[in-house]
């Protein structure tokens, strides 16, 4: 291509891309008009905080949760504020409490584990799988003591964990199962929905995610008592357990996690685009990959026989050796010529400071050390040594496949690709 004999941007050459990559903004007439249906219409918030029908929300809300349960062939939707309420959700629901120890993964967004804490319990970090980045089954085997009382999954990039093995695991040990498939809605492993497979599924309407309403998410489970102590999570639940006729769910106290009537008219119009925008993101990344996979050096994705990818972001890994440059040098250089690379993804969760020092409340280390327990979790840096090397030296994430982008970006960040290693000694010996 003509950029390759081009000088790279990093080494003040002009960018292949000179103008910013713009947000994607997927909001259409019917999500403008559904929420002026609500907006002309009213109330914004159809909750009550007492017992009765509307305890449960209101008309849009209802109605989204029931769309919802259609097209993901589940009981029970619970609408939340987000994905992180819904997954603090899921840990109410569960009972999870100071001394429960549940298995967690360590590349995802903190949430996935500060659900945990959120209810007194603590984390232990499961590694993963160096093709799929998901967790590994050998990794959370080896984590199971006997405190262990859950496992959070995260289905990472638009892909599924290997829950066939995990679910297993989890029979064998009587623990329960959350799937965090907040980047895969849509995926399937072996033929079932991503989300749908174990206890609790929880899934993202925030506005990076491929369908969205600005902010919120929905608890998915077959189980009622999960259901209704989520229900119960989302608005004040500990203030209507004694007006409830025979329960017998437990207790609990909850908190303002509500959606709104807004939010949830959007999140009804999204979801019935949730099949073509993945559709779209599938047929970018695939001619993504044709362009990438004799590139010596780039590891496209892998994607087991059982699973469908939605590619949430495209995740590739860096083989330094074969590329002839770092991972982060080639990142810095592609990102100069107008295409940011999310080098390592996120920071290892067990890395922040709230485990490194083991303090979440305060300057007590509750709920890592207190009376009644004496469990060890290990947050030493090392512990999970595949999502370190993934997070220090090869993986990058790119956010490149999203409609309405066209393939004509493909082709440019390939081009920007090929020009900086081209140029790879020069911008080496200028490092």
């Amino acid at each position: 291509m003509q950029h390759t004999q081009e000088k790279p941007a990093l080494l003040g050459g002009t960018p292949v891309l000179t103008e910013p990559l713009g947000l994607i903004h997927n909001i259409a007439d019917e999500e403008v008009e559904a929420a002026t249906r609500v907006l002309r219409r009213g109330p914004l918030s159809g909750f009550h905080g007492t017992w009765g029908e509307k305890f449960f929300g209101g008309t849009e809300v209802r109605r989204f949760e029931k769309r919802f349960e259609e097209r993901f062939k589940v009981k029970h939707a619970v609408t939340f504020n987000s994905a992180t309420t819904a997954l603090h959700g899921a840990m109410v629901a569960l009972e999870i409490g100071p001394g429960d120890e549940v298995i967690v993964a360590p590349y995802s967004m903190a949430c996935s584990a500060t659900c945990v804490v959120n209810n007194g319990g603590i984390p232990i970090f499961a590694d993963i799988d160096d093709r799929t980045f998901c967790m590994d089954p050998k990794s959370i085997r080896q984590k199971i003591s006997k405190y262990t009382k859950a496992i959070v999954v995260v289905h990472l990039y638009g892909q599924t964990a290997p829950m066939d093995e995990i679910m297993a695991i989890a029979k064998e040990h009587n623990l329960k199962v959350v799937e965090d498939n907040a980047q895969s809605p849509g995926a399937t492993y072996k033929g079932k929905f991503a989300g749908t497979i174990a206890d609790i599924g929880i899934f993202s309407l925030n506005v990076n995610k491929v369908v969205q309403s600005g902010e919120g998410g929905i608890l998915a489970t077959n189980n009622d008592r999960y259901a209704l102590r989520a229900q119960l999570a989302r608005n004040h639940g500990e203030s209507v357990v004694d007006d409830i006729p025979d329960y017998d769910a437990g207790p609990l106290f909850g908190s303002n996690y509500r959606m709104t009537e807004v939010e949830a008219a959007i999140a009804y119009e999204q979801f019935e685009k949730l099949d073509f925008l993945n559709g779209k993101k599938k047929e970018l990344a695939e001619y993504l990959t044709s362009q990438l996979k004799d590139i010596p050096g780039i590891i496209t994705p892998y994607i087991p026989p059982e699973n469908t990818h939605v590619y949430f972001s495209y995740a590739i890994k860096i083989d330094e050796e074969k590329l002839g440059m770092s991972r982060d040098l080639f990142a810095k250089a592609v990102a100069a010529e107008g295409f940011p690379m999310g080098r390592g993804y996120v920071k290892p969760i067990y890395h922040l400071k709230v485990f490194q020092e083991k303090r979440a409340f305060n300057n007590t280390h509750f709920p890592f050390e207190f009376e009644g327990y004496d469990g060890k979790p290990d947050y030493s840096k090392g512990s999970c040594p595949v999502v370190e090397r993934m997070y220090d030296k090869e993986l990058i994430a790119i956010f490149l496949c999203q409609y309405p982008r066209p393939k004509s970006l493909i082709d440019q960040f390939v081009s920007a690709i090929k020009k900086v290693l081209a140029h790879k000694e020069e911008l080496m010996a200028a490092a």
